[in-house]
């Protein structure tokens, strides 16, 4: 099945797609915010440039997309039907990418802490889960 939209349209659509500031992000450091904890926003100078940095804590969380990053088991990772060999190879270029940059944080010392898109969406159980992240890793 071919794309229903041309090749303009599509860049355009796709150019919508945020990666700083999103609605998860920010559900996400209201929490954090909420418990005390103060933060760093996109420190370009870690690898992968993580959405939220405790330099105190030497710690780092990202916040990831259901779809862009493949969570598994879930189902909004589901890739589309039209085009699946460029999502597959899409996806699991991101997939390969998170690996390579927790493993180049870890030895640097960082704590990686991943946050899925799916568990923003019940704050207070994102709260529980967060407060226990951030006990267990500090």
């Amino acid at each position: 099945m071919t794309d229903k939209l041309s090749k303009d349209q599509r860049s355009r659509l796709m150019a919508k797609v945020r990666n700083k500031n999103t609605k998860p992000e920010m559900l996400v450091r209201k929490a954090l915010f909420g418990y005390g904890f103060r933060y760093r926003l996109h420190v370009k100078s870690l690898p992968g440039t993580p959405d939220i940095v405790l330099p105190k804590y030497k710690t780092v969380i990202f916040v990831n997309g259901c779809f862009w990053h493949a969570h598994l088991g879930c189902r909004r990772a589901k890739l589309p039907e039209s085009n699946r060999a460029f999502w597959e190879e899409k996806i699991h270029h991101n997939v390969e990418r998170d690996k390579k940059t927790n493993q180049e944080l870890e030895i640097k010392s960082w704590k990686v802490i991943t946050v899925w898109e799916c568990e923003t969406k019940d704050m207070s159980a994102l709260s529980r889960k967060l407060n226990f992240l951030i006990k267990d890793n500090i």
